[in-house]
């Protein structure tokens, strides 16, 4: 009997130290695997959310501003004070991802500046690079000739803009050298509504919902800029992104 139970008690003992290892084993993969993400222009109202939803899926995320006084993030984020013009290509070598949240209203030539600026500084770097974009540049048919600037619908006001934005997409095209995504929101693009978590990701022609409407939230695009980022099928394309 003494002989059994000292082999169960010894048996008890190396299953203990077997599953010991294995968990810690785990916890060692689990953490060498935590992607890196860097959210350029992150105290912007679309950078914001990205930010917070990188952190919610457990990813280490460096939020690069502008002015660190005015930017408040949860305190896992690295905070990191550099003019998007300033930055150098080592200022983004070892992310797995770097989203650019770049967006001006007054100054729309810094559009075309900021792109060409990134895509020097970017050249060779392996990281996966999306593009917070414009629903102007979106095509109306299949045969992908008239966009939705062109047509009588488009609000003259924003044309400024959409054409600026547009010009982003330009620039991204012929590159071969970066794993370039750009994402399009649909016609209206709220700031303020909550995550419903209902959208869809689509191609490069404009779409409408169930309800006949084109819009998501700055919430539920942040979500799917996160679904983008972190599918690898996701490269060198424009996609768009609708909520329901």
């Amino acid at each position: 009997m003494r002989k059994t139970i000292s082999q169960i008690l010894f048996g008890t003992l190396i299953v203990f130290l077997i599953s010991g290892l294995t968990t810690l084993q785990a916890k060692n993969t689990t953490k060498e695997q935590t992607m890196k993400i860097a959210v350029l222009a992150a105290s912007g109202k679309a950078g914001k959310l990205i930010v917070e939803e990188a952190i919610n899926k457990g990813l280490e995320v460096s939020a690069f501003v502008r002015d660190s006084k005015k930017a408040q993030f949860d305190s896992r984020v690295h905070v990191v004070q550099k003019d998007i013009f300033k930055l150098e290509s080592n200022d983004l070598e070892g992310f797995d991802v770097i989203v650019d949240a770049f967006g001006e209203w007054q100054n729309l030539s810094l559009h075309k500046a900021h792109i060409e600026h990134l895509v020097q500084i970017l050249a060779g770097n392996s990281a996966k690079f999306l593009v917070v974009g414009g629903a102007g540049s979106l095509y109306m048919d299949k045969k992908h000739t008239v966009m939705f600037i062109d047509t009588p619908d488009f609000p003259q006001e924003y044309i400024p803009v959409a054409k600026a934005t547009a010009e982003v997409l330009e620039v991204l095209r012929p590159n071969n050298k970066i794993n370039w995504v750009y994402v399009s929101p649909p016609a209206v693009f709220i700031p303020d509504a909550p995550k419903s978590g209902k959208y869809k990701i689509t191609g490069e022609k404009f779409e409408l919902n169930s309800k006949g409407e084109s819009k998501i939230s700055y919430a539920d695009y942040a979500a799917a800029m996160l679904d983008i980022a972190l599918d690898s099928t996701y490269s060198k394309q424009r996609v768009g992104v609708i909520g329901e």
